[in-house]
């Protein structure tokens, strides 16, 4: 170890001696302590002591002081004019020391030469390094497009910074707002608009649905809401290009003149929002007075073939979109008007036949058609439901007036009702235990006023109503009756199965439904509204007519379209649950006070009970509160972006007789803790629109409890 005096005594000597030198990219600066030929110890300003190799060192000077070089060589190096520099330099490879002495016309300083070289390294778009000190300049044409690039960068830059303060000053510059919903589902993180849409956010302290939304990109939440879902699933719109109805219009005509005609006389059973009616039901009875039953579904394959340009718009979209309020349909609105079978109109139709037994509950014979149908009504059954009750469709007493006096179809709905029930006791007995059918479902009515502004109503219906019940038990027996006529043809289908506790599966082969108590179950009654359903539709249609079917076995157009139908479906459901909660918050905005009444579903988890809208209380555990509970909560906050909910407990509140919103839940436990039930019907009485975000099959009797249902975000 050197003493101090040592020490001292090596620096005096040389002390006229530095070395400006490369290290790790930078340059520095310091005194040479020692000097080996190949390295070089060299000590910085701040006393840190480096070996420097010699092929590093840049420059060897004796003044001025390390320290000072740095700084007056950087501060002349930001005087030099790049233009003229890149004009006076070699037009070959150069070393910065030789192109100094021409630069200045004298022997350069160590400043100088230090500057010079410290420009020519900060400059890599006029100079090319070539090795340690040596630079080349870049070509005319080479540099003419670079300074472009870097003053496009700059006011690019420029603007990005204008955009971030508009968007945080609560103003959306046009080019963000054009394209707002992809920047919050699909961004291009290159693009201007993200980059300002980021710095808004950094400077705002939001995430940017709460920038673009304060910003007005967006007028509302539920404008955000839908425009992002539109954005993720329907990016090229959702409208419709125009295919034309020519093909479609002769396909029926050609239906019209080559068809059957049925004897029945069918009748629907739909909401008054459902336009697109697609199945019906009739009753005749025979000559030995035993009753025949038919399950008429509209036949769009007949006029949509395979690969046609309507089948791809179908295909792409794989079903209808059901929200409050609104929807988006698979079809277009003229295929749409020619396919629903309305009443009074003539329309082909695939017909399911069972002949009943004397007691008109047992069915003794099936038969399946391609056929022309008359509808003779479309019953709406908001509109009959207060009448077509349980005790109505008893058998009218002797002396008494019958309540369903004046409706046309009454003993038909009688012998329906009393079919559903064998059907559904039959079910029930397969599955080992009964169906609950007690829990209440909500219907969303959205009305717009004049001046644009949207309420909301929210009503409620039990599950089991009869005229719900009897078209979801027709609709499985159809269901499952097709599924098993395409399955002992040997020709593919697609199916839904679930094994005993297991998740429903959708397939080609036709296996048990443990869910709904039958041995088979393909989709095939909502042709018009799912895509699944025109496809096994087609098979049946060939398959009834002795036709080879347009999807063989093995066909890997059938496993695309379970895929496609899966990735769909559930994005559907999701976007629908979304906007049933965003309703549900509109709801409690339109109260005029924020105490509500609620019922316990177990643990933490409530449900307001006139709207469904589900939240979390973590103080209820700890009270003892028995599912089926009511209570009270306030409202204190809620958040229609976040669709976040904040509620405070009041207290227990008595249940009302003849009160079953306090029970249903008891009644129709739900599978899971984490889980709730899926929303309720887009139209109710529609079995395609049965909730989309239940996995229960969508046309499953009303009292049918959902297969999987998605996770309730938290009260807050």
């Amino acid at each position: 170890m050197l003493g101090g005096a040592g020490r001292g005594t090596g620096i005096a000597s040389m002390a006229s001696t530095h070395v400006l030198f490369e290290e790790d990219g930078a340059f520095k600066a310091g005194t040479v302590l020692s000097d080996a030929g190949s390295s070089l110890q060299v000590e910085a300003a701040s006393g840190k002591r480096t070996k420097v190799k010699a092929t590093s060192v840049m420059l060897r000077f004796a003044e001025p002081a390390p320290t000072d070089l740095m700084q007056r060589a950087h501060g002349a190096a930001e005087g030099i004019d790049l233009d003229f520099l890149w004009e006076c330099a070699p037009q070959d490879e150069f070393d910065f020391t030789a192109f100094a002495g021409d630069y200045y016309g004298h022997a350069p300083s160590a400043v100088e030469s230090a500057s010079l070289l410290f420009r020519l390294h900060s400059s890599p778009v006029y100079f090319y390094r070539k090795g340690r000190g040596r630079y080349r300049p870049a070509p005319p044409d080479t540099l003419r497009a670079a300074l472009s690039a870097i003053e496009r960068k700059k006011e690019q830059a420029a603007r990005v910074e204008v955009w971030a303060s508009e968007l945080a000053a609560g103003r959306t510059p046009a080019p963000v707002a054009a394209e707002a919903a992809r920047l919050l589902v699909r961004p291009d993180k290159n693009s201007l608009e993200w980059k300002a849409l980021d710095a808004a956010c950094v400077l705002t302290r939001s995430p940017p649905e709460r920038v673009l939304l304060s910003a007005g990109a967006f007028p509302n939440a539920r404008a955000l809401h839908l425009e992002c879902f539109l954005a993720d699933q329907f990016a090229r719109g959702e409208g419709f290009s125009d295919v034309g109805t020519a093909p479609l219009d002769e396909a029926l005509a050609r239906a019209r003149a080559s068809l059957p005609h049925a004897e029945a006389q069918p009748f629907s059973i739909d909401d008054s929002t459902t336009t697109e009616i697609d199945d019906c039901l009739s009753v005749q009875t025979l000559p030995d007075g035993r009753l025949r039953i038919g399950v008429h579904i509209a036949a769009p394959a007949l006029g949509i073939e395979r690969d046609s340009a309507l089948d791809r718009i179908a295909r792409d979209r794989m079903s209808t979109v059901y929200m409050p309020g609104d929807k988006i349909t698979m079809l277009p609105a003229a295929p749409i008007e020619r396919l629903s079978i309305d009443a009074g109109r003539e329309m082909p139709a695939l017909s399911l036949y069972v002949d009943l037994d004397e007691a008109g509950t047992s069915l003794v014979a099936s038969q399946s058609r391609v056929e022309m149908i008359r509808v003779a009504a479309n019953l709406r059954h908001d509109q009959l439901d207060e009448q077509v009750t349980e005790a109505a469709l008893a058998p009218p007493l002797d002396g008494l007036p019958d309540p369903l006096a004046g409706l046309a179809q009454a003993s038909a709905l009688r012998a329906l009702w009393r079919l559903t029930l064998a059907l559904s006791a039959e079910r029930d007995r397969v599955r080992g235990k009964p169906e609950a059918r007690h829990r209440i479902d909500f219907s969303f009515y959205v009305d717009t006023s004049a001046d644009g502004e949207q309420a909301v109503r929210i009503t409620q219906r039990r599950r089991d109503a009869p005229l719900d019940r009897i078209v979801a038990e027709l609709m499985i027996l159809a269901n499952s009756a097709w599924g098993q006529l395409l399955a002992d043809q040997r020709v593919p289908g697609i199916y839904r199965s679930q094994q005993a506790g297991g998740r429903v599966r959708m397939s080609t082969q036709a296996l048990p439904h443990h869910g709904l108590g039958v041995a088979q179950y393909g989709w095939s009654t909502s042709p018009l509204r799912r895509y699944t359903d025109l496809v096994n539709q087609r098979q049946l249609i060939a398959v009834v007519s002795a036709q080879e079917p347009p999807y063989a076995a093995g066909d890997a157009e059938l496993f695309a379209v379970i895929s496609a139908f899966d990735a769909r479906y559930t994005a559907y459901a999701e976007f629908q649950q979304r906007m049933e909660r965003y309703w549900c918050l509109r709801w409690i905005a339109q109260q005029t006070q924020p105490r509500l009444k609620a019922v316990v579903v177990r643990d933490e988890l409530i449900r307001l009970a006139d709207a469904p809208l589900y939240l979390r209380m973590p103080e209820l555990p700890a009270m003892g509160l028995s599912p089926g509970q009511p209570i009270i909560v306030d409202i204190t906050a809620w958040d229609e972006l976040e669709l976040s909910v904040s509620a405070r407990f009041v207290g227990v509140a008595e249940a009302a007789a003849g009160d079953d919103n306090a029970m249903v839940e008891l009644e129709d436990p739900i599978d899971g803790i984490d889980e709730v039930p899926g929303p309720p019907q887009a139209e109710l009485g529609d079995p395609a629109a049965t909730p989309l975000g239940a996995d229960a099959e969508v046309d499953a009797s009303p009292g049918m409890t959902p297969e999987a249902t998605p996770p309730v975000p938290s009260a807050v």
